[in-house]
């Protein structure tokens, strides 16, 4: 792994729905620093209630109740006294689907600066063009700002979802399986780029398939059924799972 440093803590984590699903069961886990943390498992088993309870979006779910912590700048995020919007411009999300805005590509990324209280222009432009330079996409749109953000392409579009949240300097980028509507040269641009990305945020990802957590991974979380069945560093986990769960999993025998 890259570090061990600790950047957020997931203490017995349960989150019930309204219709009487367990999402998650006691869950605990350590989401580690500029490291690409890979959640993966079988669908249903929790990873995207995961992601959203760290961005606070299953306030917008019809969740029955939660319990546990989740420990991240020495706060429980979950607390009624946080500030939501704060929170997820710490702690920001990106989903499987690009979902541009209907503006252009700079308003794309400018909105969300005015939101968060940036007015002048120059410091617009300097911010719209660090983010896109970090998401790998300057060369090739700086030409064409201006232009509907779904004129380009849907992996450019993907890319640029994640330049806008990139743009408020987050701490940590939430990923849900954001190259499962890509092709495979878009979806290889963004596995470059994370490993880029991870030298000065925090990934956790939920990746499109077994193939793409081995490729990313440096530290793997199993999930299964709304329960960590297994955790450790990417390559030992993928190579020599200590859980016959996990091995089944990866070697395709179930999921």
């Amino acid at each position: 792994m890259v570090g061990t440093m600790i950047k957020i803590s997931i203490k017995n984590l349960s989150v019930n729905y309204s219709d009487g699903t367990e999402s998650l069961k006691n869950v605990s886990m350590d989401i580690i620093e500029n490291n690409v943390n890979v959640l993966f498992g079988p669908s249903g088993s929790g990873k995207s209630t995961l992601l959203r309870t760290l961005n606070r979006l299953n306030d917008l779910a019809d969740v029955k109740n939660m319990d546990g912590q989740v420990i991240f700048n020495n706060e429980n995020i979950l607390d009624t006294e946080i500030n939501v919007n704060e929170l997820r411009r710490k702690i920001g999300i990106v989903f499987s689907r690009p979902i541009t805005l209907p503006l252009t590509i700079y308003e794309n990324i400018s909105y969300g600066l005015e939101m968060a209280g940036i007015k002048r222009r120059s410091v617009l432009d300097e911010k719209v063009e660090q983010a896109l330079k970090k998401a790998t996409l300057w060369d090739e749109v700086f030409d064409r700002l201006h232009d509907p953000a779904n004129a380009i392409s849907g992996g450019q579009q993907q890319r640029l979802c994640i330049a806008r949240v990139l743009a408020l300097e987050p701490d940590v980028l939430l990923l849900d399986e954001p190259t499962s509507a890509l092709d495979p040269i878009s979806t290889s641009k963004i596995e470059i780029l994370l490993q880029e990305l991870k030298n000065s945020i925090t990934i956790l990802l939920v990746p499109h398939n077994i193939q793409q957590a081995a490729r990313t991974t440096d530290r793997a979380i199993f999930l299964l059924q709304g329960e960590v069945v297994e955790m450790a560093e990417g390559k030992e986990i993928f190579l020599n799972p200590k859980n016959a769960k996990t091995q089944e999993y990866i070697e395709g025998r179930f999921g």
